[in-house]
């Protein structure tokens, strides 16, 4: 606040265990009037916690706030002197501002008194940068990992070519696809030759699926239909454009690699589309908006079947076969999150400026009450549960019926999604998902992950595992965690594989492996991993442990299974069920489609026998006060007090998250480190079990920061300090990773049959190869 004069100091400290104390002091240079106000924003998590804190309130006087219940779980603060005015902004209950001066400021000095206190199940955590307590980033050394090649035999050759399994239901034997995107300007701009090379280090990272996306969004240019600046219709597709995506899956059909393919992500209309009602659609530039309308705007379906016909049909230049019979293509999505159960059904009501879209919207809502009886009134109320839930599920079967019959009429036979559950999306969106072959799901989540306590909120993994519906196969498009750099992100691919495993989840897809033409080292993004230290081992070390089967699918199934009236009258979600959370925390969770006579197309498949069954969503199924769980396999263990979480199979162990200056003992990898928050995996190569094997990777992520300005080494990473023990036979030697993915021998010792790794953090080590000899 220099232009206003004022300067800022202060002091904080714990005065008992309950008690943080501020001493502010607040000096203006001069007097000033008209002054809007200034002072402290507090944001309050509802979504999370308003159901057992409720609202927060306003002490008297403008003395402060609290949030909480009297004799429960409850968070005060004071100010004193009390201060000009306390407010909810914009009369939002989950945001008050603090003025410490309004309208006028006072020359000289003002101190304050500000008391943060806290009772019952509440507790203080200190902010990330002060656990985390590690060297200054500024000391970090550049990451040398060379964007283009792997490490030489990385996998060490654990992962074969099981060929392009069936993402179907009972499919034999079950697809595991471990998978990521390429996005956007990736797919149009890369070189041919960098499209071969990455195919290839796709494939030696343990992906075997890649999901095609943003093919048409219009931002990307060129994008399928070419340069966005002469198209005028979605009706004629690029033949370049089309060439440069044949090139892609001939790539990654050459090594192997399946092709997850997307027929609308983000294209608007055009004037020439003929889309009925465009102009009120039209955003300025000429474009109609899509997400939504097209459920009830026929010309807007029927420019959809034009593209769907035209892209599924084309023949692939390089391979002869087109995208509809093409065995590596696995799966097709017909729009992507877009679905009006939840999000864009609001956009067609009165009072949106749509009127011709709204007269659709209405006289179909009308036609579906008087057809199922349901109240008029209350049918095409979007925006709350109950009747006009069965309504948007039932409009959004009936347009995804129409699209899977025309492209079953083309002869695609790639099983199909409609669209995704995204966005916080509660369980009455699902139904209408039921109408493809797979549920497909995203999730994103932020740092502190691990932290997340189940009882109380609900980290992505719990976000994915209740969009897995009795009877049909569970993909994920997209997961990641925002915004970027996300301090954690390391954290995470193990996590989810894991519990991808766990739950017999069939495709995960990372989001996203490259947005950008990856011929160089690039540029640091949320959108491209291909160029990131932090998730590159990570992401192979789970492709190796969810490919390979290493964890074990869940003995105990929980379903949730309320009924009709509760499944379709409440916003249940992942967010605010305790017991769908602490489920998927110790078994696998199904979701039960309830029998709906509303609804006859809405298949109810019976639970498998000797589940679970789950009514009550409000109920936790950990004990009160718990602290961490572990999977009824015994291999998985999340410790959210602590923010850890430990993977014990027979071919992969593995720690992640908070796992420094305390000691880590899994059976044949012990971690002393100093690095606070890391993940360290250690896997068997030669499949023989740890303890016996002697071709060992040991993968390690640690935090990463982009540099700025350098496209040569776009990452600045912590190194990894500590101590590594490993328990294997004797006669290995120990090689890390060095400048271009070279291996490099690295000093280890050896006491009663287990390995001694010292790190110095003098080098980022991202893998370490254990072995008889060197990787080659």
């Amino acid at each position: 606040m220099s232009d206003l004069g004022v300067r800022w100091s202060g002091s904080a400290k714990r005065t008992d265990t309950h008690t943080l104390t501020y001493d502010l002091r607040m000096l203006a240079d001069r007097a000033q009037s008209d002054v809007v106000g200034g002072g402290a924003t507090f944001k309050f998590d509802l979504k999370t916690f308003g159901d057992v804190m409720g609202k927060p309130t306003l002490l008297p006087d403008n003395t402060g706030w609290q949030w909480g219940q009297a004799g429960g779980a409850q968070v005060t603060m004071r100010f004193s002197p009390a201060l000009p005015a306390i407010f909810f902004e914009r009369d939002n209950p989950a945001e008050v501002r603090a003025y410490f001066f309004d309208k006028t400021i006072e020359a000289g000095e003002q101190r304050y008194t500000v008391t943060l206190s806290w009772s019952g199940d509440v507790q203080w955590q200190a902010p990330p940068g002060e656990r985390l307590n590690g060297p200054p980033a500024s000391t970090w050394p550049k990451d040398t990992i060379d964007a283009r090649t792997t490490p030489h035999n990385l996998l060490g050759g654990s992962l074969k070519n099981e060929g392009f399994a069936s993402l179907r239901a009972n499919a034999s034997p079950a697809a595991r696809y471990w998978g990521t995107n390429v996005t956007a300007y990736a797919l149009f701009k890369t070189p041919r030759e960098v499209v071969q090379q990455q195919a290839k280090r796709m494939a030696q990272l343990g992906y075997n699926l890649v999901r095609l996306h943003h093919h048409d969004s219009p931002w990307v240019n060129p994008n399928i239909f070419g340069d966005r600046k002469t198209v005028t219709d979605t009706g004629s597709l690029d033949a370049e454009a089309l060439d440069k995506l044949d090139w892609w899956i001939k790539c990654l059909k050459d090594e192997g690699i399946a092709v997850w393919l997307d027929l609308h992500v983000g294209r608007p209309f055009f004037p020439d589309d003929g889309i009925y009602g465009f102009d009120e659609l039209a955003n300025g530039k000429g474009q109609g908006r899509l997400k939504g309308f097209n459920y009830v705007n026929i010309t807007m379906q029927q420019a959809m079947r034009r593209f769907n016909e035209q892209y599924v049909s084309h023949r692939n230049a390089y391979t002869g076969v087109a995208y509809k019979d093409e065995p590596a293509i696995v799966a097709m999505l017909i729009t992507n999150e877009n679905d009006v159960t939840h999000h864009f059904g609001n956009s067609m009501l009165p009072n949106k400026k749509v009127p011709l879209h709204n007269k659709l919207y209405m006289n179909a809502a009308r036609t579906f009450a008087q057809t199922t009886g349901l109240p008029e009134k209350q049918t095409w109320i979007s925006w709350k549960p109950g009747p006009g839930k069965l309504f948007l599920n039932d409009l959004e079967h009936r347009f995804d019926v129409d699209m899977i019959a025309q492209l079953r009429e083309l002869g695609v036979k790639q099983p199909l999604a409609t669209t995704n559950t995204w966005g916080n999306n509660p369980l009455f969106s699902l139904p209408a998902l039921t109408t493809g072959d797979l549920i497909d799901a995203h999730a994103y989540g932020a740092a502190n992950q691990l932290e997340k306590d189940p009882a109380w909120s609900a980290n992505l993994g719990h976000w994915l595992a209740a969009a897995q519906v009795v009877g049909m196969p569970l993909t994920v498009s997209e997961w990641n965690a925002e915004p970027f750099p996300s301090y954690d992100r390391h954290t995470l691919p193990l996590m989810i594989a894991a519990m991808a495993s766990h739950q017999g989840w069939r495709a995960l897809m990372h989001y996203a492996y490259s947005q950008q033409s990856p011929r160089d080292q690039g540029s640091p993004s949320n959108w491209h991993s291909y160029n990131d230290p932090s998730l590159l081992p990570m992401l192979s070390a789970a492709a190796l442990m969810y490919r390979r089967g290493d964890v074990r699918e869940a003995t105990t199934t929980y379903v949730y299974d309320p009924g009709a009236e509760a499944f379709f009258g409440q916003a249940t979600s992942a967010g605010n069920s305790p017991a769908l959370r602490t489920a998927a925390e110790q078994g696998k969770l199904l979701i039960a489609m309830p029998a709906t006579p509303q609804l006859p197309w809405l298949k109810r498949r019976e639970p498998p026998a000797g589940a679970i069954i789950i009514k009550d969503p409000t109920r936790s199924l950990l004990p009160e006060g718990a602290q961490e769980a572990t999977s009824d396999t015994g291999e998985l263990t999340h410790n959210w007090a602590k923010g850890t979480y430990t993977i014990n199979t027979a071919r992969t162990q593995a720690a992640m998250g908070w796992i420094g200056v305390s000691t880590v003992a899994l059976p044949a990898l012990r971690l002393d480190l100093q690095t606070r928050n890391a993940a360290v995996a250690l896997q068997s190569l030669d499949d023989a079990v740890l303890g016996n094997s002697k071709d060992l990777m040991i993968s390690i992520g640690t935090r990463s920061q982009p540099q700025p300005n350098s496209r040569k080494a776009p990452f600045i990473v912590e190194p990894l300090t500590g101590h590594i023990e490993v328990k294997a036979p004797a006669g290995l030697k120990l090689y890390r990773n060095g400048p271009f993915n070279q291996w490099i021998e690295h000093p280890v010792g050896y006491q009663s049959g287990r390995y001694q790794i010292e790190l110095d953090g003098s080098l980022p080590i991202q893998w370490l190869a254990l072995r008889q000899g060197k990787p080659g």
